[in-house]
């Protein structure tokens, strides 16, 4: 069994790292980390942990562990590795946007490779560094990577996308509060979120000729957990036709999934997936796309890069049920 290691263990995304690793048959996990709960029982802070793990939370480091990751704040990635150094045969995966975008790719002669498993599977598979993607950027590039695949992005993109208020962190602010949050809505970042630099670059990746607009809205939903993005461009081919080519894109994929019906949440809460619904109406084509944010946006996500790293079963510790009812 390889031995895991988990900085930044109170937030959501540790929370759920910590869920599903405990039931993972190739992982121990040898400490969680957390400045602010050191000494504290893990399950005192996750509390659906209870009777799953008596481990505490640990002020200290074992720069040994066979995987690392990192559940920081964006920006304290940087920091967190500059201050303390990990055995060379020590993978990492962050969790942050601090190493997502080619221009910091590098960082103390770590080459960290972006961990989208529909995008670069092969690449993830022989990578020792991982930058996990963003959970907005995880659903839209998944609506649309087939159409880039194909050079078919010729005109301006539209995208609007809910999330649920866990993607906003444990830290409470004015926006999550239970008061301002139940029974309301609103945008925020239009057009500018952090997320469209990493959608870009992976639409380049595999469109070299892309140069359009991405014009994305995202929005604050009053429930917990979960993204649901729209998207809209010109499309000249037929319905049948752009399902073939999602199809054909999806064929090996073990966690994304064409849908036949239109979308709905609850289809992917508590799971890994992504699911990705088609609609043809005059010259546009509406992708539709939905995925738990804290799962396959983060954490299910960095797990299946981890399971790709060590040369698991991909769907290792990740075989999970929706919450459907």
């Amino acid at each position: 069994m390889i031995q895991v290691g988990i900085i930044g263990g109170a937030g959501y995304t540790a929370g759920e790292l910590i869920r599903l690793l405990i039931h993972h048959r190739e992982v121990n996990i040898n400490f969680v980390y957390s400045t602010s709960n050191a000494g504290n029982k893990i399950s005192d802070i996750h509390q659906d942990l209870i009777g799953e793990i008596d481990q505490k939370f640990s002020d200290k480091i074992n720069t040994e562990v066979d995987v690392l990751f990192l559940c920081l704040g964006h920006g304290n990635s940087k920091t967190f590795l500059e201050n303390n150094h990990f055995s060379s045969a020590t993978k990492i995966i962050d969790l942050s946007n601090d190493f997502r975008l080619l221009n910091d790719r590098i960082f103390q002669g770590k080459e960290f490779v972006y961990g989208l498993p529909e995008l670069n599977l092969e690449a993830i598979k022989t990578a020792n560094y991982i930058a996990n993607p963003g959970c907005f950027a995880t659903t839209i590039q998944l609506a649309l990577l087939p159409l880039a695949k194909h050079d078919l992005l010729h005109s301006d993109i539209h995208v609007n996308a809910v999330t649920g208020a866990t993607g906003a962190g444990t830290s409470l602010s004015k926006t999550t509060h239970y008061t301002w949050r139940d029974n309301n809505f609103s945008y925020y970042k239009p057009f500018t979120h952090q997320h469209l630099g990493e959608i870009n670059q992976s639409l380049t990746q595999l469109q070299t000729s892309f140069s359009n607009e991405v014009n994305f809205m995202p929005n604050r939903g009053n429930f917990s957990r979960g993204i649901f993005a729209t998207a809209y461009s010109k499309f000249e081919g037929t319905l049948e036709e752009a399902k073939q080519i999602y199809l054909d894109f999806y064929k090996d994929a073990k966690f994304t999934f064409l849908s036949d019906v239109e979308l709905h949440l609850k289809q992917v809460v508590n799971t890994n997936k992504c699911l990705v619904h088609l609609h043809k109406h005059n010259d546009k084509l509406l992708i539709s796309s939905i995925t738990d944010n804290l799962l396959k946006g983060a954490s299910g996500q960095a797990i299946h890069n981890m399971n790709l790293m060590f040369g698991f079963e991909e769907s290792e510790g990740l075989n999970l049920k929706a919450t459907y009812f």
